[in-house]
């Protein structure tokens, strides 16, 4: 028998606001958002850029993530959809393909950029933690709608999952809800992004010196799909090409694309990298220099007091 806290089965929907059903999967999107606000803000200032420019980017990438990611989804899922159309654009939303809104959202970071004229490298570095974030915690959505698990398991921490909610390699006649717990794959994401978070604000504050501008996206892209790549091992049912699962298709892809130009920018364009923009915090000490000292500097150059 697995533990009665596993046993749990949650309701997609969290609340009826009149007609209209409010999801927990879009609850946990915008958790997701406005804590990558809040992170984007900081990063921001640590990176020497204008933090007002969060705000209306945060949406445009937003909206830009979520119309690539669902349309992932839908082609990943098409038999689900074939037959209800409308079901691909009402609530409540079924889930949402992450390479699909990371192209679609790199993409329309990289208009943002050129259309603000701000360096795309830099606030890709602020960008890439807030990635993880929300990783950690819009995975959360797949744990109430009962999807991205895997084969059933004997380990502790394996979920249930409801006979509505079984796909077909698992039917409830052969793996019965009272016994049988499955790979909870949504954690592992989401514990790999709290991880990943992690390090990045690491290298970050202890050794920005040592990388150059764009690298901490690239790490993303490098961790990511290595994670995704192994975990795609225990789904069943995924969208193929091939015989090869769609998803390690593009895990290898971003994971050895980004390699590729981690090493290749070292190797053909040796040397130090560019000096870091400075902290939010240099700046303010800068400001909040004495006017005494200010004085004394301008009178040993000659300027006026």
């Amino acid at each position: 028998m697995i533990p009665a806290l596993i046993q749990l089965t949650p309701d997609p929907i969290a609340i009826h606001i009149g007609p209209l059903p409010l999801a927990w999967y879009g609850i946990t999107y915008a958790v997701g958002l406005l804590a990558c606000y809040q992170l984007l803000v900081r990063q921001a200032g640590r990176f020497g850029q204008n933090p007002a420019l969060v705000g209306n980017g945060i949406v445009v990438v937003a909206i830009a993530a979520l119309i690539g990611g669902r349309l992932y989804h839908v082609i990943d899922q098409w038999p689900r959809y074939q037959d209800d159309l409308l079901a691909i654009v009402l609530p409540p939303y079924a889930g949402l393909g992450v390479y699909g809104g990371l192209i679609s959202g790199t993409i329309a970071a990289i208009l943002l950029t050129r259309f603000y004229r701000v360096p795309f490298p830099v606030w890709a570095d602020i960008i890439a933690p807030a990635l993880f974030l929300m990783q950690a915690i819009g995975r959360w959505g797949n744990f109430f709608n009962q999807e991205l698990y895997g084969p059933p398991t004997s380990l502790p921490w394996g979920i249930a999952i409801d006979c509505a909610h079984r796909i077909a390699a698992y039917p409830c006649a052969d793996f019965p809800e009272a016994t049988t717990g499955f790979q909870p794959l949504f954690l592992y994401e989401s514990m790999s992004g709290l991880l990943g978070l992690a390090v990045l604000l690491w290298l970050e504050r202890r050794h920005r010196p040592r990388f150059r501008p764009g690298d901490m996206l690239l790490i993303f892209f490098m961790w990511y799909g290595a994670v995704r790549f192994g975990l795609e091992f225990l789904r069943q049912e995924n969208w193929t090409i091939g015989g090869i699962a769609t998803a390690q298709i593009f895990s290898t892809v971003f994971a050895l694309g980004a390699l590729g130009i981690f090493v290749g920018r070292r190797l053909f364009r040796p040397g130090p990298p560019p000096g870091p923009s400075p902290d939010a915090a240099d700046v303010e000490s800068i400001k909040d220099a004495p006017e005494e000292e200010a004085a004394e500097d301008m009178v040993s150059e000659g300027g006026p007091v």
